[in-house]
């Protein structure tokens, strides 16, 4: 994924006592390891007050420097964190097993996908026994505005938090952010949002947007499989996205 890259005055304001986290989910979103220069760059933060945050979070291991290069990563207590969202994460347990269930149904790969600060995250990947490449794998980020996944949940985010997504990703293009708002409308009334070669060449995606109560989003379900496969199926596996999709948020209901 290619991070945008912004200006102090492109960045949202991040409160003090927030700006430590700021910096982590910077090294967690990047993908790469990253010099004290870049993270300056991408959060806006002094090198002085970069150096003081990251003393801590090197610390509890959360942070490492690599000894070799000097650049920083996420650190192994980021293998406890994982572990304990997987295992334990209700939204996980639920969503598992309709997953495995869709999966069999369809023949295609399904995915379970989370807006988290700008990005969409992929949280789990079931995939078929049958060829796919694409982008999405577990724990991987991508693009907010791009993508089945990404608009399902875009759609569905407060509106001031789309526009300064849309004010992130499209500045200064009044055109295309008006046709984007137009597909997020139709989205959140057929419930569903399709793609195609949008984030791969070659692959249709169907996603479906995941609520918790009081109608809380909590993720979205993606189907993905390869155009030329899914083209005669697209209102089957529409629908059976969907079914899944509904009986998840059900389960999660019940469960608040």
């Amino acid at each position: 994924m290619t991070f945008p890259r912004y200006t102090s005055s492109d960045l949202p304001e991040v409160p003090v006592n927030e700006r430590v986290l700021q910096l982590l989910a910077c090294i967690a979103s990047n993908g790469r390891p990253l010099s004290a220069r870049e993270l300056s760059e991408q959060t806006a933060l002094p090198l002085s007050t970069l150096y003081r945050h990251l003393a801590p979070l090197k610390k509890w291991g959360l942070v490492q420097e690599h000894a070799q290069t000097g650049l920083y990563e996420p650190g192994p207590l980021g293998v406890q964190l994982a572990w304990g969202f997987d295992q334990h994460s209700y939204l996980m347990g639920e969503a598992r097993g309709e997953m495995e269930q869709l999966v069999a149904q369809s023949g295609e790969s399904v995915g379970l996908l989370a807006h988290v600060h700008g990005q969409v995250i992929c949280l789990d990947m079931q995939d078929s026994v049958q060829a796919l490449r694409c982008s999405f794998s577990k724990g991987r980020a991508g693009s907010p505005l791009r993508g089945a996944s990404a608009k399902a949940l875009l759609a569905h985010l407060p509106e001031d938090v789309q526009d300064v997504l849309l004010q992130q990703h499209l500045p200064q293009q009044a055109e295309a952010q008006a046709q984007l708002r137009a597909t997020l409308t139709q989205i959140r009334a057929q419930a569903y949002a399709v793609s195609e070669n949008e984030v791969d060449q070659g692959v249709w995606g169907v996603s479906v947007p995941i609520f918790s109560a009081r109608k809380k989003l909590e993720a979205s379900l993606s189907l993905m499989a390869p155009a030329s496969r899914a083209a005669p199926r697209h209102t089957e596996l529409i629908q059976l996205t969907l079914a899944a999709a509904a009986r998840i948020s059900r389960k999660l209901q019940a469960a608040s």
